[in-house]
C-alpha cells in the first residue's frame, strides 16, 4: 500500500481536488439559487406595492375593495376593470414564478387571493377574463376562491 500510494499520490491529490471543487460548486449554486429566489421575491413585493399604491392614490379605485359594492346601481368603471386586470396579470406572473421555483412561496397567499376575488368587482372582472388566462393559472385562482 505504501509503494502504491507513493506512486499515485499526485493522482489521489488531483481526485481529492476535483471532488472538493465539485462540493464547493454545489454549495455555491445552492447559495446562488437561494439568493436569486429572495431577490425575485423582493422584486415581486416591490411591484405589488406599486400596484396597490395606485388603489390608494386614486379615489376612483377605492370601490374595488368595497365588499358592499352594488354593481347593478353602479356598474364597474373602466378604471376599476383596468386595475383588477393589472392585479390579475401581477398575480399570474407571481404564480408562474412560484410554479417554477423562482421565488419563495408566501404563506397565506391562497387566503389573500380568496379574499380579493370574493369582493364584487374583482369577482365580476375575473369571471369575464378568466377564459383569457393560462389554464393552470385559472385553475389555481379557482382553487383559491373555493379555499376556506
Amino acid at each position: 500500500m505504501g509503494k502504491w500510494f507513493l506512486e499515485n499520490w499526485l493522482t489521489i491529490l488531483n481526485a481529492v481536488g476535483i471532488i472538493g471543487g465539485l462540493f464547493f460548486t454545489a454549495h455555491s449554486l445552492r447559495h446562488e439559487t437561494k439568493t436569486r429566489r429572495i431577490g425575485n421575491l423582493l422584486t415581486l413585493i416591490q411591484n405589488h406595492r406599486e400596484l396597490w399604491a395606485e388603489l390608494f392614490r386614486y379615489q376612483a379605485l377605492q370601490r374595488v375593495l368595497d365588499a358592499n359594492a352594488d354593481l347593478t346601481k353602479h356598474p364597474i368603471t373602466p378604471d376599476e376593470t383596468i386595475f383588477v386586470n393589472m392585479t390579475i396579470q401581477h398575480l399570474s406572473g407571481a404564480y408562474q414564478a412560484m410554479k417554477n421555483g423562482l421565488v419563495i412561496k408566501r404563506d397565506g397567499l391562497r387566503r389573500d387571493i380568496s379574499g380579493f376575488f370574493s369582493l364584487p368587482i374583482p369577482k365580476a372582472v375575473w369571471e369575464k377574463t378568466k377564459v383569457l388566462q393560462n389554464d393552470d393559472f385559472a385553475e389555481f385562482v379557482e382553487q383559491c376562491r373555493n379555499w376556506k
